[in-house]
């Protein structure tokens, strides 16, 4: 089967969103490359660039990894709505799901509560502090 790994693009905040993410789900970055790494005369980097990360990938769980990156400013900006879906995670369990849920949504908009909902799966959905909205779902006996 296919992974899908969720890609998000940031403004020049990727390494505080991706050290935010990694305190919640833990773990350590597998990749974190700046865009001054893979400067070179045939291809140089502004130096308000230099900085910005042009990759940057945190394994979830056991097959899944979030990537993301900083777009250059020299080709402007991302919008929280423009280039952002939703991310969807499904828990292990319902005490997983809380603390995935807290602490995703702390300093974020909570859009609904975290509760047990009418199909038999425990919900919520909220945007976390840098935009990118979420679900978390457990859905027992899946």
């Amino acid at each position: 089967m296919a992974l899908i790994n969720p890609y998000i693009h940031f403004n020049g905040n990727a390494e505080e969103a991706f050290t935010f993410y990694k305190s919640v789900f833990g773990g350590e970055f597998t990749k974190m490359l700046r865009y001054k790494d893979l400067s070179s005369p045939d291809y140089p980097i502004p130096e308000n660039d230099a900085n910005r990360l042009m990759h940057i990938a945190l394994p979830i769980g056991k097959s899944n990894s979030l990537i993301g990156s900083d777009v250059m400013e020299m080709m402007g900006w991302v919008t929280e709505n423009d280039n952002r879906n939703t991310i969807s995670i499904s828990a292990e369990s319902r005490e997983e799901a809380d603390r995935l849920f807290n602490g995703l949504s702390e300093g974020g908009a909570v859009e609904m509560p975290i509760t047990d909902g009418p199909f038999g799966s425990y919900f919520g959905m909220f945007a976390d502090k840098f935009g990118v909205q979420w679900m978390v779902d457990f859905t027992p006996n899946r």
